[in-house]
Formats: C-alpha cells, sequence, structure tokens
C-alpha cells in the first residue's frame, strides 16, 4: 500500500502535473479567455493596426523612416509618465498631478543646471530633481492615506499647486517664461541615437535576455509540478520579438538610428516589469488593488503600499519631465501643461490597466504610449487644429475605458474576476 502511495506521489502522478499542455488544447483556452472577456493586449493590437492603416493611407509619410523615429522619440516621454500611472490604477487610485510634477523635476534640474547659476553637474541636477518630484509623491501620499482624503481630490490639488510653482521658478529667471538646458549629455537623452552597429548589438541582449528569462520561468513551472507553455508556443513568442525588434532596428536605421532615450525606457521597463511581477511588493500592490480590505487582513501595510506607489508615479513623472525637457532643449512657464496629463492616463489605460484596480501590466504602458503618439503624429501629418485632436483623443480614451467596462463585465459573468 505505501509503495503504491509512492509511486503517485513520486512517479507518475508528478509527471502528469507537470506535463506540457499541446499547442491546440493552449490555443482553444485561449479563444475561452477571449470569449469570456479576458482580451488582454488583443484590443490594442487590433487599433495600431487600425491606426497605422488610416494614417498610412491617406498620408503615406506617415509610414517612413524619419517618421518612425519621430515616433519613438515622441512616445518616450509618454511611456515614463505611463509606467508610473499604471502602479497607480493598479491601486484604483489616480494621480491628476504628474503633468506639472514632471515639470517641476524638469525646470529644477534646468535651473541646477544653469552656467550662471548652480551650475551643477549634469548627474547630481538629475537627480536632485528626481528626489523632488519623489518627495512630491511621499506628500502626496501621505496625505492621501493619513488624512483619507481621496487621491483625486489631492492630486487635483497637487495640479494647480505645481502648475503655480512651475511659473514662479520659471518667471524668476527668466521674464520671458523659457529657459534653454546649457548642458550637451541632458540635451543628448533626447536627441542621440545608436550607431547602426550598437543597434543590432541591443536587438541581439533584447532577444537572448528574454529568451533566458522564458527559459528560467518554464524551469521553475516544471520544479512546481506545473504544466508550461507549450513548445511551440514558447518558440513563436522568441520568434515573434526577434521578428519585432529586428523590424525596428533595421527601420530606424534607415534613418538615424535607435534613439538613446528608446534605450532608457526600455530599461525602465524591464526594471518596473520585474519589480511588478518578480517581487514582494508587486504582488502586494495587486493585492490591494483587488481588494484592499482583505490585503490588510492578511497583514499587508496598505498605507506603506498607497504611499510607495504615489512616490514610483511621482519619479516617473521626474524621469518624463526630464526627457520632454530634453528633446526640447528646454522649459518654459508652460512646461508639463496641454494635454501631457490626459496623454499619460490615456496611455496606461489604453494599454489594458483596468481603471478598477488590480489589473494590468507595467508592460502595457509602452503599447499605449505607442497609440497615443500614433494617433498624434497622424494627426499632425495631417495638420489637424488644436481642438480636433483634442475631440479625436478623447474618444479613443473613451473607446480604451468602454472595452475595459464590458471586458471586466464580461470577466465577472464568467466567474473569472
Amino acid at each position: 500500500m505505501s509503495d503504491t502511495v509512492n509511486n503517485v506521489q513520486t512517479g507518475d502522478g508528478a509527471n502528469s502535473m507537470n506535463s506540457e499542455e499541446s499547442f491546440g488544447s493552449y490555443v482553444q483556452g485561449w479563444f475561452k479567455r477571449i470569449r469570456s472577456g479576458d482580451l488582454g493586449s488583443l484590443p490594442i493590437i487590433i487599433g495600431l493596426i487600425v491606426i497605422a492603416a488610416t494614417f498610412g493611407s491617406i498620408e503615406p509619410i506617415f509610414f517612413s523612416g524619419r517618421n518612425f523615429v519621430n515616433l519613438l522619440l515622441q512616445m518616450a516621454g509618454y511611456a515614463a509618465l505611463a509606467i508610473g500611472v499604471v502602479f497607480v490604477l493598479l491601486i484604483a487610485e489616480i494621480d491628476l498631478s504628474i503633468g506639472f510634477v514632471s515639470a517641476v523635476g524638469s525646470v529644477a534640474m534646468t535651473l541646477l543646471l544653469l552656467e550662471s547659476g548652480s551650475n551643477w553637474p549634469w548627474p547630481l541636477a538629475v537627480g536632485a530633481a528626481l528626489v523632488v518630484t519623489s518627495l512630491i509623491g511621499l506628500l502626496h501620499g501621505i496625505i492621501i492615506t493619513k488624512a483619507g482624503v481621496p487621491s483625486f481630490v489631492v492630486t487635483l490639488a497637487g495640479l494647480l499647486a505645481w502648475s503655480g510653482v512651475v511659473l514662479i521658478m520659471t518667471t524668476q529667471y527668466s521674464q520671458a517664461g523659457t529657459i534653454v538646458i546649457q548642458n550637451d549629455v541632458v540635451i543628448a537623452i533626447a536627441n542621440e541615437f545608436l550607431e547602426p552597429m550598437w543597434g543590432w548589438v541591443l536587438f541581439a541582449i533584447v532577444v537572448i535576455g528574454y529568451t533566458a528569462q522564458q527559459l528560467l520561468q518554464r524551469r521553475s513551472l516544471i520544479r512546481q509540478n506545473l504544466s508550461p507553455k507549450p513548445i511551440a508556443v514558447f518558440v513563436l513568442q522568441i520568434l515573434g520579438l526577434t521578428a519585432v525588434m529586428g523590424f525596428i532596428v533595421w527601420y530606424a536605421n534607415t534613418d538615424r538610428g535607435v534613439p538613446v532615450v528608446a534605450v532608457i525606457i526600455l530599461v525602465l521597463l524591464v526594471f518596473w516589469s520585474f519589480i511588478a511581477n518578480q517581487t514582494r511588493f508587486g504582488r502586494y500592490v495587486y493585492a490591494v488593488g483587488g481588494n484592499p480590505e482583505a490585503a490588510r487582513r492578511a497583514g499587508i501595510n496598505v498605507d506603506q503600499i498607497r504611499i510607495t506607489v504615489f512616490m514610483i508615479s511621482s519619479f516617473m513623472a521626474g524621469v518624463g519631465g526630464i526627457i520632454l525637457a530634453s528633446r526640447l532643449r528646454s522649459v518654459a512657464t508652460n512646461t508639463g501643461g496641454g494635454n501631457l496629463l490626459l496623454n499619460a492616463i490615456a496611455a496606461a489605460v489604453i494599454g489594458g490597466t483596468s481603471l478598477f484596480g488590480g489589473s494590468g501590466r507595467v508592460s502595457s504602458a509602452l503599447l499605449g504610449a505607442l497609440v497615443i503618439a500614433s494617433v498624434e503624429n497622424g494627426m499632425s501629418l495631417l495638420g489637424l487644429a488644436s481642438g480636433e485632436k483634442f475631440v479625436v483623443n478623447g474618444i479613443v480614451l473613451l473607446a480604451a475605458v468602454l472595452v475595459d467596462a464590458f471586458s471586466r463585465r464580461s470577466r465577472q459573468s464568467s466567474g473569472i474576476a
């Protein structure tokens, strides 16, 4: 009898648990998830195809190598801000201050770099600016958690207050309201490009790194007696990433090359994806977003998680502000204004992060930023007025929210969420 039990535990039973799922059953399961409302990145991929086909057919320049590189530059700032927004949305909160928080960071950095002023080395100036924006997030988080004020109200107040701070900082130095960045390294962040050879080195690093990560994940699942993805799916994913990255590098090299800022965004994306998916903090963020009361009863310090998330949001806003300032080579009284806030939040939502909390991926921010940048880029090529751009962006955001709402309802009715 005991031999039989041992055989079940260590023999065929264990093998059956970690046996690989067939490709056909995996595809059937994927379609089943789609029908039940778990759409993943499908809507955004379809949206990108529609956007590219629409603008490309109307204005062929949209598909040129120069415009493709411009698109990578345009999306970088939005992507940085959207990564921070994803963390806030994951806990079912909102941060309306990120536009002007990003401006505070970029203006502070610019003032510290002035040769006629502080003349700080660029690493110290950039670091100090990011510390300032992180402290702003700390302030917002403390008020939200300790005073119990809704994040909408606190960050709306922040939007007004920090816009005033930007105005004060810029006009005190320059009556014209524009301050030119006086550091070549900072300017190079969004205005330098990789040599073709280094572009292909980046391609190799990304493909090899992703392959290694997937192999380690597969090995971990097998060790835990869990079924890994079919080997065919694994191979298709690697080939898909290879094709996409190869196209990006090749297409960018037909013009100026891969922008340095794109490499910076890629590094940030990998880092924050690791934090969200592979760390205890990341698991706590999803738990708080899914059910804060249950998370509290499970021993999670919910207030600490919320404060940290708002610090991440403001930190990434500072990063985005520095990128945007570098691209323009200056800051001004209107820095952080316009549709920057709308585009950053829209990028996170369009990327698939739920407004209801507990659902979304950091990597989705990149896809969302690509959609926003593609729409803005296409509208600029068509010469649309600012009012028309706002209308189109509003429609795109509303469509993303409706998809999220319908998807959530479908998942609830099917028992997934």
